[in-house]
């Protein structure tokens, strides 16, 4: 790897150090691990965390499931805003090869992220690379309204097209017409979305 990996100025925090392990091959950063809810009780981190926040940022990558969100959610009531960018990770169902049995949710973490989704993440998170010049133009974000307009919602057939968008990209059904830009916008470029549009 070495060459390829991702500089990236902020450090990332993230929930174990099996993500950690997975993380540390793609890019070349500080990377914290909360020790899952051990974040709650353990001061010190904290106190880390804010120095490291106020130095260089930070960007918080936690697994898409409902511990990753009360983790994510403490940080935020932990860290000034304007020093924490969130990476969210797609919602993917299947296993970790080390675990025995999948998740309370079945949902795939960090750990069991491809490279290219986890870059992605990050990228959408607004991470700073290093020696890659900043993009001038801001990138056109996949909307509500496109949502709209392309058929997905408000129309009677907006439930079957909504399905047909959500298998083609391994999304899982239940996901709310709110998160579901977000959740495209981690994982597609306006224009890839179009092309998808196109062949549905």
């Amino acid at each position: 790897m070495g060459e390829n990996m991702l500089k990236i100025k902020e450090a990332i925090v993230v929930e174990g150090r099996y993500d950690q392990n997975t993380l540390s091959q793609l890019v070349d950063t500080l990377i914290i691990p909360t020790q899952g809810f051990g974040i709650f009780k353990d001061k010190e981190k904290a106190a880390m965390l804010r120095r490291v926040a106020e130095k260089r940022g930070i960007i918080v990558l936690t697994d898409s499931d409902g511990a990753g969100f009360v983790i994510r959610n403490h940080l935020k009531g932990i860290l000034p805003p304007e020093q924490v960018k969130h990476a969210y990770i797609p919602d993917l169902f299947g296993k970790e090869k080390r675990k025995r049995t999948p998740g309370k949710e079945g949902k795939l973490g960090v750990e069991g992220m491809r490279p290219e989704v986890l870059e992605r993440a990050l990228r959408t998170a607004g991470a700073t690379i290093l020696g890659e010049a900043a993009a001038a133009e801001p990138k056109r974000e996949i909307t509500k309204l496109d949502l709209f307009q392309d058929g997905f919602s408000g129309r009677p057939d907006s439930a079957q097209r909504r399905e047909k968008l959500l298998h083609a990209l391994n999304l899982p059904q239940h996901l709310t017409g709110k998160a579901l830009p977000q959740v495209l916008n981690t994982l597609l470029t306006y224009e890839e979305y179009q092309e998808l549009i196109q062949t549905l």
